[in-house]
């Protein structure tokens, strides 16, 4: 198998060798009883003439090419959220384009699933906004997304945490903002791990008062809610918030440090998926919920636990930049022919970083096709003096 050097966290250099990747067969949404989403990233198009940082341009071919794998392996599309660089780079009318053509892409796919997110980013650096304006953006967005045909994932909003006093104002905007949609949305919360600018949501600073808030706005509009996406600290307290959603409510962890027990289950229940790491590692992934649907938990373990850890180190502090490392591995993957980020995105985690990426995608069985990772892996280090 093909080696490499790659540098260790004291800055040394150490040969590194490939595994053989693994064979696995497609699996069909049908051998599931979980609901998986992945949240793909997008693929930026590096000869564009725009500012790099402030401007933002795809290669829309190869976007949609991602989005379509993932329809083909059984897994469902969490298009446009700030788990895959919403708000890093990807703009609302981009956003808005994005989701339209996936919406597009998805009717050739029968039981494709897709969400997409629904946020009051077009507000922009405004010095203040009210309660009454967040709404309207929520509402905008909503009806755009929704005369394309799309279903919504309301995500958590930097804006309404901004100038939300109380719980009541927070309950007003999701209340008349529910009251509006034509299908059941998902709820997006992953809190202050994922976005420092969440501390606060729900007009509340203790988790246990934030979560009272939250399930009341769930539970008394039912009828509304396909699902709510949390990243909660622990098991245990995941348990106890589905215990308390209204039937019929499904809860999606956004956990991507410790998703492996959570989806498994007890008997208690169990969790949904809606993980970004989902986007790079579908094929291993499919094949494990395949293996717990078919009752082989040993199995489902043995395949989604390396995978679990390479997600805890993409998604390690600050967590909103995980897709740099999943940007690194689809590239590393042949997924697309660069490793430039809208936002320059790229330049969000440092090389001990991006070669703990390549080690434990290489463990995890993610590396497709050796040879090319590691050409492409050497021409990133070279680049940066690293010979």
């Amino acid at each position: 198998m093909p080696t490499l050097m790659l540098p260790r966290h004291d800055g040394r250099l150490m040969r590194f060798q490939t595994a053989a990747p693994r064979a696995l067969t497609p699996q069909s949404s049908q051998a599931f009883n979980r609901i998986a989403f992945a949240a793909p990233h997008v693929v930026a198009q590096p000869l564009a003439s725009i500012d790099p940082w402030n401007g933002c341009a795809l290669d829309w071919d190869a976007t949609i090419a991602i989005r379509r794998k993932l329809w083909a392996q059984g897994l469902g599309v969490a298009e446009a959220i700030d788990a895959a660089q919403r708000g890093l780079g990807l703009d609302w009318p981009t956003s808005l384009e994005l989701i339209g053509r996936a919406i597009d892409a998805s009717k050739d796919y029968p039981d494709a699933r897709l969400f997409a997110g629904c946020g009051t980013d077009q507000i922009g650096d405004l010095p203040r906004v009210t309660v009454a304006e967040v709404l309207e953006a929520y509402e905008a967005q909503a009806e755009a997304i929704e005369k394309r045909g799309g279903r919504l994932i309301i995500m958590a909003s930097q804006e309404l945490a901004d100038c939300a006093r109380s719980p009541d104002q927070y309950g007003l905007v999701y209340d008349r903002l529910l009251s509006q949609v034509r299908e059941p949305v998902i709820i997006q919360w992953l809190g202050e791990l994922f976005d420092p600018a969440q501390s606060g949501h729900w007009g509340c600073e203790h988790l246990d008062e934030a979560l009272d808030v939250a399930l009341g706005v769930l539970n008394r509009n039912a009828a509304r809610i396909e699902g709510i996406r949390l990243s909660l600290p622990d098991r245990a307290a995941e348990a106890a918030v589905r215990a308390r959603l209204a039937p019929g409510i499904r809860l999606y962890t956004g956990d991507e440090f410790d998703f492996v027990d959570r989806i498994e289950g007890d008997a208690s229940g169990y969790a949904n998926a809606l993980l970004g790491v989902l986007d790079v590692a579908a094929p291993i992934a499919c094949a494990a919920l395949a293996a717990l649907a078919d009752g082989d938990a040993a199995a489902y373990r043995r395949m989604l636990e390396p995978v679990q850890t390479l997600a805890h180190h993409l998604y390690s502090p600050p967590a909103r930049h995980g897709t740099t490392g999943v940007v690194l591995l689809a590239w590393l993957n042949g997924d697309q022919d660069h490793f430039v980020m809208v936002g320059g995105q790229q330049s969000a985690r440092h090389l001990i970083h991006l070669s703990e990426v390549f080690r434990l995608a290489d463990a995890a069985g993610l590396l497709r096709d050796p040879d090319l990772a590691c050409a492409r892996m050497t021409s990133l280090l070279a680049t940066q003096g690293v010979r």
